[in-house]
């Protein structure tokens, strides 16, 4: 009888220093990946991310719900992205600032750290260009008798309106809750803990209007092919780029120095224990 009962499951969370190592273990993996995996997954990953930026849009427009519910429920839409990312398996450039635990702890080069961050940052830029178009050609937008598009260029104006400091502190915001989500995920040992893990952070970040850098490469271009008039004049590719630039790097301070290396702090291979 024993023989044949099933398999027990662990439901309990791995403890922070578990999580720790299990979060060094898969930055080094990551780091080592041959570089066209690396550009593959990374395209997956910010094609994954326009997905769920995609339902944010749809779901938000004429909802009717008030201004915080409706943010909460598109931010709950938006988590999709980051589901798809983590239980598909893709390579999320804000998610992999967390490699930084790794090379604190000297596992990983500072070189093998950024090329790890450029490939997948290129990768996500591509993933989500790409989906950009698609969405574009796929006339989803003009859903709603085109309130949808008003939605896009709405989004994407007041982006491009932040100033850079605005724009750095929501990134570093922004990061921390995505960075913390992951690291929630390394606790969970089932494919529903995860998506559990995720869901509120992720819907934090985007209901308080936090800045992330691979959503706003689907946000900011798509509202910049659907804006007309005035708002076609301020839409363009360098706003594009003034926004991107400080959110990119307000990320990295948030996920790699206000999760990882406080994390990293705490948990270090080169720390004692402390019982």
């Amino acid at each position: 009888m024993a023989e044949n009962a099933p398999p027990t499951v662990n439901v309990d969370a791995y403890a922070p220093q578990e999580i720790a190592r299990r979060v060094e273990t898969a930055g080094v993996k990551k780091a080592g990946l041959a570089a066209l995996s690396t550009l593959v997954l990374a395209a997956l990953a910010g094609a994954h991310i326009s997905f769920g930026a995609m339902f944010f849009e749809l779901v938000i427009t004429d909802s009717g719900l008030g201004f915080g519910p409706n943010r909460l429920l598109g931010g709950l839409c938006f988590s999709l992205g980051l589901v798809l990312v983590v239980v598909g398996g893709a390579e999320l450039f804000t998610g992999n600032n967390l490699i930084v635990m790794a090379w604190a702890d000297r596992l990983i080069t500072t070189r093998a750290l950024l090329r790890n961050w450029g490939l997948v940052y290129l990768g996500n830029m591509a993933g989500a260009f790409a989906m950009v178009g698609a969405a574009h050609l796929s006339g989803t937008l003009e859903l709603g008798g085109g309130a949808v598009a008003q939605t896009a260029v709405k989004i994407a104006a007041s982006k491009v309106a932040l100033d850079p400091l605005q724009a750095f502190v929501r990134g570093i915001l922004c990061n921390a809750l995505v960075c913390l989500a992951i690291w929630l995920c390394f606790a969970a040992h089932t494919v529903s803990g995860k998506i559990l893990a995720i869901l509120l952070p992720i819907s934090a970040f985007v209901a308080l209007g936090f800045e992330h850098s691979v959503a706003n490469m689907y946000l900011i271009p798509i509202g910049m092919l659907n804006a007309t008039g005035a708002a076609a004049a301020t839409l363009t590719p360098a706003a594009f780029i003034s926004n991107l630039i400080p959110v990119t790097i307000g990320n990295i301070v948030g996920g790699g120095v206000f999760v990882a290396l406080v994390y990293w702090i705490v948990y270090g291979r080169e720390r004692p224990n402390i019982e």
